[in-house]
């Protein structure tokens, strides 16, 4: 049998000896030991790879909730009916129609909805979704959020935009 001898201080007695043995016994109380930590790595692995796994089916199942944007328009695609933004209309539960206009209120909005009613029924629009200049003098309506604005009546961040005329 071989053995290890391992001396702790300078001068070797009985208590600094450490005999360790070299070849390691293979009892079967030490296999059931390492069989339990094999199957419990190939079972966290196996629930990793069926979370992977799911994930990535169900992310090839979900459903497009995305118009075109409208930063791969050109100017002859703005017709009527061309629809862009997101098209999750849960998402963007506020809408208002009219003719946009470019220029917002003293900092709040970059465009603006011409609507009926005068200037009190105008809404003040941004959007970070949709380039709005591209629609501009166009008959659309709108679907958005509705922010709070310290000069305008009404100010909507727009998800989604259909062109009406």
């Amino acid at each position: 049998m071989l053995k290890k001898v391992t001396i702790d201080s300078g001068k070797p007695d009985k208590d600094s000896l450490k005999i360790e043995k070299l070849v390691k016994d293979f009892s079967p109380k030490s296999l059931k030991k390492d069989k339990k930590k094999l199957k419990m790595v190939l079972t966290v692995l196996g629930l990793v790879l069926a979370g992977v796994g799911s994930g990535y089916f169900l992310s090839w199942n979900q459903k497009n909730t995305s118009a075109p944007t409208s930063r791969n328009l050109g100017e002859e695609a703005v017709t009527k009916g061309i629809t862009v933004g997101v098209a999750d209309e849960k998402t963007f539960r506020d809408s208002a129609e009219g003719k946009l206009q470019a220029g917002g209120l003293d900092g709040e909005g970059s465009h603006h909805l011409i609507r009926p009613g005068g200037e009190t029924q105008t809404v003040y629009l941004t959007s970070s979704i949709i380039d709005l200049d591209k629609f501009v003098d166009h008959q659309v309506k709108v679907w958005g959020e509705t922010f709070s604005a310290q000069k305008a009546a009404w100010l909507m961040d727009v998800g989604k935009l259909e062109v009406l005329e």
